[in-house]
C-alpha cells in the first residue's frame, strides 16, 4: 500500500506542477517575434507622395538596376516601411529563368541584398 500511495502523491504533485510562467513567455514571445520583424506594405499613393517629395529614388532607378544585375523581366515590386527604413523590393526572373529578389534601401539607392527565390 505505501508504495501505491507513494505513486498517488508523486502523480498529483506532478500533475500540479505550475508550467504557467514558461506558457506565458512562450505566448509574449510568439505575439512580439512577428510585431519585431513585420513590414508595412506602402500603397502607390504613397509611393508617388514619397518620390515627389524627394524622400525617395524613383522606383525606375532600381528598376534598371535590378535588370542591368539580372537580365530579364520585372515580375514585382514593392515598398516596404521596415524597421524606419524604406525599402523596395524587386522580383525579376532571368532569361534562364531564374527568380531573382534584389532588397534596395529607397532612400540612399544601396543595393541590401540579393537572393534567389525558390
Amino acid at each position: 500500500m505505501t508504495w501505491m500511495r507513494a505513486m498517488a502523491t508523486y502523480w498529483n504533485t506532478a500533475a500540479t506542477i505550475d508550467t504557467r510562467p514558461r506558457g506565458r513567455l512562450l505566448l509574449c514571445a510568439l505575439v512580439l517575434i512577428p510585431l519585431s520583424v513585420s513590414a508595412r506594405d506602402l500603397s502607390q499613393d504613397e509611393a508617388l507622395a514619397l518620390t515627389e517629395q524627394g524622400h525617395i529614388v524613383p522606383l525606375q532607378v532600381f528598376v534598371n538596376d535590378a535588370l542591368q544585375r539580372f537580365p530579364g523581366r520585372l515580375l514585382e515590386a514593392e515598398l516596404e516601411l521596415d524597421d524606419g527604413r524604406y525599402i523596395y523590393e524587386i522580383e525579376v526572373v532571368t532569361r534562364t529563368r531564374r527568380v531573382m529578389e534584389l532588397e534596395y534601401d529607397a532612400v540612399t539607392g544601396d543595393l541590401l541584398d540579393v537572393e534567389e527565390d525558390d
